[in-house]
């Protein structure tokens, strides 16, 4: 039986050792789901070495073999120490979708690739006019003898400037339903045709990026599943990406951000913290907490048991999304007018000028904004509700 605490002293001693300063400070000036990409690279490699990259993915496929307990405190501990965020689209969705619908050949060149960071992948699901619904999208592939001909854009594609593989939905078929006519193909970007372009957010980082492809050939055997099934195998990924986040992590290093914030703001002739209001609404995000956390531990037990996360996952994403926007609001209403400018060349890991913003303060602002699109990407609030009453409600 495993030992747990002396699992997470295991964790916590090859953190202590494993995180350079420069890795801690780019996880501690996170400011959304990614850290910075040199970092998180670095990181990758480093756990990679120690066989914790992929701590959900099963022994046989080169997982670290752990249970459930332990993959949650490996996470919990990892997010507490400020190390940098990974990648994740590879490992976390692609990676298991690859395991369950993947030919044997797809699973031996993609997944150890997957694992060492020499495949960096992005999502092409989303297109101008095809988000939320995302059967309308409109990049088509059409088969000439062993390629598929691929034309057509994707957008709001995360890390697509520093990825090397996109994984994509694409129309084979216009005439059948929309669901039915679409496929999932395996990219590699340095493919003839494709070109990124940048998109920078309102807190001036660039994340998000369209991709354009212009006939661009991609061998028949990069297709996943059957021709047409994609639809099938895109629903089985996505269950991952909403599912698979543990919101409950993030959701803890906030509170602790924010208590430490509340403690060194004056109010009247204490602190913040002492103030009953800031009090009641941080009981009142601590209880969701706790809510969520045993939520997303189901979720994770019928992963554990050999299912997947099903309907729940949308329940997890729209508490965990909407959670952190309300952490994100309290953090402002806590720092002030310290909250105010947006430093953003104080957030890049390696800077050593002035300080225009408090140490205390520095990420609350672009944090703040980065996050109020955490209800839109993965499946927008609404369609997640939707989700959730048809599936889980019934009605």
């Amino acid at each position: 039986m495993t030992d747990y605490t002396t699992f997470r002293g295991e964790v916590r001693a090859f953190l202590d050792e494993a995180l350079t300063p420069d890795l801690r400070r780019a996880g501690l000036l996170t400011t959304s789901v990614f850290s910075d990409f040199g970092a998180a690279l670095k990181w990758h490699k480093k756990l990679h070495r120690q066989g914790w990259v992929a701590p959900d993915w099963p022994e046989e496929f080169g997982g670290p073999g752990w249970d459930i307990q332990q993959r949650y405190i490996f996470q919990e501990e990892c997010k507490l120490a400020n190390a940098p965020s990974l990648v994740m689209m590879g490992i976390q969705m692609l990676g298991p979708m690859l395991m369950h619908y993947g030919t044997a050949a797809q699973k031996e060149f993609y997944l150890p690739r997957m694992l060492s960071g020499e495949h960096i992948w992005c999502q092409g699901y989303s297109e101008p006019g095809a988000g939320s619904d995302l059967a309308a999208l409109k990049t088509t592939a059409r088969r000439e003898d062993d390629v598929y001909v691929v034309t057509g854009t994707k957008i709001w594609t995360s890390m697509a400037q520093h990825a090397n593989q996109i994984f994509c939905l694409v129309r084979t078929d216009k005439d059948v339903k929309p669901q039915a006519g679409i496929s999932f193909l395996l990219i590699d970007l340095d493919i003839p045709g494709i070109t990124v372009t940048p998109i920078v957010s309102l807190d001036g980082k660039v994340e998000q990026c369209q991709v354009f492809f212009d006939e661009v050939r991609v061998p028949a055997s990069h297709l996943v599943s059957k021709e047409n099934d994609g639809w099938s195998v895109a629903k089985f990924l996505l269950e991952f990406e909403r599912g698979g986040h543990n919101f409950t992590i993030d959701v803890k290093k906030q509170l602790k951000k924010i208590r430490h914030q509340a403690a060194i703001t004056p109010w009247g002739t204490g602190h913040r913290g002492e103030d009953p209001v800031f009090q009641h609404r941080l009981a009142e995000a601590e209880i969701d907490a706790i809510a969520l956390e045993q939520t997303e531990l189901r979720i994770k037990g019928a992963v554990e048991a050999g299912g997947n996360p099903g309907a729940l996952s949308s329940l997890v994403k729209v508490v965990g999304t909407e959670l952190g926007q309300r952490l994100n609001e309290l953090a402002i209403d806590v720092v002030g007018p310290a909250a105010g400018p947006m430093s953003l060349e104080a957030l890049e890991p390696g800077y050593s000028g002035p300080m225009v913003v408090p140490e205390h303060a520095l990420t609350t602002m672009a944090e703040y904004i980065n996050n109020r699109a955490s209800t839109i990407y993965g499946g927008t609030a609404e369609i997640q509700r939707t989700i959730i009453a048809r599936k889980v409600l019934g009605l």
